[in-house]
């Protein structure tokens, strides 16, 4: 099978919007509408779909998040150093997103007709873990947190989370595949930060800004270059009757001996 585009590196248009993937772009087989909004303090943008569920996360600055009879006036410095906010709502909600100051949010929405009551995710409710501490010459460690997933959302189409590689560290890793589409959205804490994005036999310059649209099944280790931190909110969308799961993670076995072997 021949995959569509597999990496890209959108820009904000005038308005302060950069389109990552939609049903009908070269990156449609990730059967999610995913933008990001850069907001000017004042700002208003206001999320309603009708027959998509959508998640709005805050990536930085200061917003009041309104939905339902809810108001919230969230904080967040940048995605390195603080946890975090964002609502989840389902087809037919609104939600509303003022910026108190510049800030930008995360935009990701898919097709649900179900109806589930809006929620407002806190930083207490995804606390980041350390994962792969000690393995694979400690050169692997990552916190990840996990907003939401079947688990936590089972009414839900989506998983979205988040994941901070140490500097000169992997994630993803070891290689592993499963049949549902991911998307990664990479930020760095300086500007001309860098990595590796790796997506089957494939691999691109992850820079600030830059996303992978990582079809079902193919492999997708990642790593940063040392010096910098990456961050990466990761978004998959289940498929009908099979959604992922946190044990849906199906590691390539010829790097299965790593998990044995000694430093």
């Amino acid at each position: 099978m021949i995959m569509g585009k597999v990496f890209g590196y959108p820009e904000f248009d005038a308005n302060g919007e950069k389109v990552l993937t939609t049903y009908d772009n070269e990156y449609k087989e990730m059967l999610m509408d995913i933008r990001v909004f850069r907001l000017n303090a004042g700002d208003v943008k206001t999320f309603c779909r009708a027959g998509e569920e959508t998640a709005v996360l805050l990536l930085k600055g200061d917003v009041v998040f309104s939905f339902d009879e809810t108001s919230k006036e969230v904080t967040r410095k940048d995605v390195f150093t603080e946890g975090p906010w964002a609502v989840h709502i389902c087809t037919g909600a609104k939600v509303i997103v003022e910026a108190k100051a510049d800030s930008e949010i995360l935009v990701q929405s898919t097709m649900n007709d179900q109806t589930f009551e809006s929620k407002l995710y806190a930083p207490e409710d995804a606390p980041w873990g350390y994962s792969c501490v000690g393995k694979f010459g400690n050169v692997a460690k990552r916190r990840v947190n996990t907003i939401f997933d079947h688990d936590i959302a089972p009414y839900s189409n989506m998983v979205l989370g988040e994941v901070l590689n140490d500097r000169g560290n992997w994630s993803g890793y070891l290689p592993h595949r499963h049949p549902q589409p991911e998307t990664y959205y990479f930020l760095f804490d300086h500007p001309e930060g860098f990595g590796a994005s790796f997506v089957g036999d494939q691999v691109f310059k992850s820079t600030d800004g830059s996303f992978s649209a990582i079809p079902g099944g193919e492999l997708h280790p990642q790593a940063v270059a040392p010096g910098y931190q990456m961050y990466t909110c990761w978004m998959i969308r289940h498929l009908d009757g099979n959604p992922w799961l946190q044990t849906t993670r199906n590691e390539d076995e010829r790097y299965l001996w790593l998990h044995d072997a000694q430093e």
